[in-house]
């Protein structure tokens, strides 16, 4: 038991050490199914990760616009984890299919 709350205090120092209004990075998913990113459209904060997830039977790719971001080619089952740093709107799109296209917004 000691040995718990230990472990505890030892935690709760960490996150004391944290600048004020600091957060925590959270971790996105978007699908890649019926040749559409899904969801399309994404919001989320600097420093946050965004995995691609490809449940197509064809290969795909989420290639941002601007360079910061390229998953590479993703065949069906195979997923790949992008941070993304800076915030703005990111138009990104599947280079295999013109089609498919998404924006991650990064407040």
């Amino acid at each position: 038991m000691t040995n718990r709350i230990a472990s505890f205090a030892a935690a709760l120092a960490c996150l004391a050490m944290l600048p004020a209004g600091a957060a925590l990075a959270a971790d996105h998913t978007v699908t890649i199914s019926g040749f559409a990113f899904q969801p399309a459209v994404i919001t989320v904060a600097a420093g946050d990760t965004i995995t691609f997830v490809n449940e197509d039977g064809a290969p795909h790719t989420a290639t941002a616009g601007d360079g910061s971001f390229d998953t590479g080619r993703l065949n069906k089952g195979d997923s790949a984890s992008v941070t993304v740093a800076s915030a703005g709107a990111i138009d990104y799109k599947c280079n295999f299919h013109s089609s498919m296209k998404g924006t991650v917004t990064v407040q």
